[in-house]
């Protein structure tokens, strides 16, 4: 086969891609509650986002946090939608699933256009404590999944078959700064951490730090490194239903 036939039909391979990660109908109301609270989610088939703000998508469509984008209008953060989506799978997709279909969203509703930049800043380091690991590592195969809950005095994240780097992802979205993987552990591991938010001798839990290191023998270090932002060259309201 020759370069160009390659060529050709790597591009077809990419078009029908995008097209199976598009949602097949979607609809985007303004959300005119001033409610605080938001909430996204999915069911099989189904996604559903209330009171969400247009900077909440493109953190879950890229998988980043509100510190990692930058520029776009004032609105990026005030304005909200209700969003109610079919993705035409009949499974009920994860995260990282669900973010072609959010980017095609973003970029067919909204018009966004966006470049990725990397700057080195500030990041935590996640590394095996003295002494070494608590943890269990998983046995046999099976999905991965995690449950991440936060209630008055108290969080959680009970996860199975959880990979040090999608560990260090749920930390990051507790945290005031991205963390990174460098434990050097391979494989899944089942965790259950606790900790409180604000530790107080009545809270009887420890705070984030010290609880990976007493719960699961791992620690977070203040260390340089790169850290991906996304820059809005383009946003614009989205389009009618």
């Amino acid at each position: 086969m020759t370069t160009s036939a390659i060529a050709f039909f790597l591009a077809i391979a990419g078009l029908l891609c995008a097209q199976t990660t598009a949602f097949e109908v979607a609809s985007i109301k303004p959300n005119q509650t001033g409610s605080g609270s938001s909430t996204e989610g999915t069911t099989r088939g189904r996604f559903t986002g209330i009171n969400v703000s247009v900077s909440n998508l493109i953190q879950s469509a890229f998988g980043v946090r509100s510190f990692q984008i930058t520029g776009g209008p004032g609105w990026l953060t005030s304005a909200a939608f209700d969003i109610a989506a079919t993705t035409g799978d009949p499974r009920e997709l994860n995260d990282k699933e669900l973010r072609p279909y959010l980017q095609s969203l973003l970029a067919d509703r909204f018009h966004l256009r966006y470049r990725r930049e990397t700057t080195e800043t500030q990041v935590y380091a996640l590394t095996v404590a003295k002494g070494g690991t608590h943890m269990t590592a998983h046995a046999g195969e099976g999905d991965s999944s995690a449950n991440v809950s936060n209630a008055p005095g108290k969080s959680s994240i009970v996860a199975t078959n959880c990979s040090m780097e999608n560990l260090a992802q749920l930390l990051g979205g507790r945290m005031d700064r991205v963390v990174t993987d460098y434990t050097g552990l391979k494989g899944g591991y089942d965790v259950r951490l606790e900790w409180s938010p604000d530790p107080t001798p009545e809270s009887g839990l420890p705070s984030l730090f010290s609880a990976l290191t007493e719960q699961l023998g791992l620690k977070l270090e203040s260390a340089k490194g790169p850290v991906e932002l996304i820059v809005i060259e383009n946003l614009e309201p989205p389009t009618e239903n």
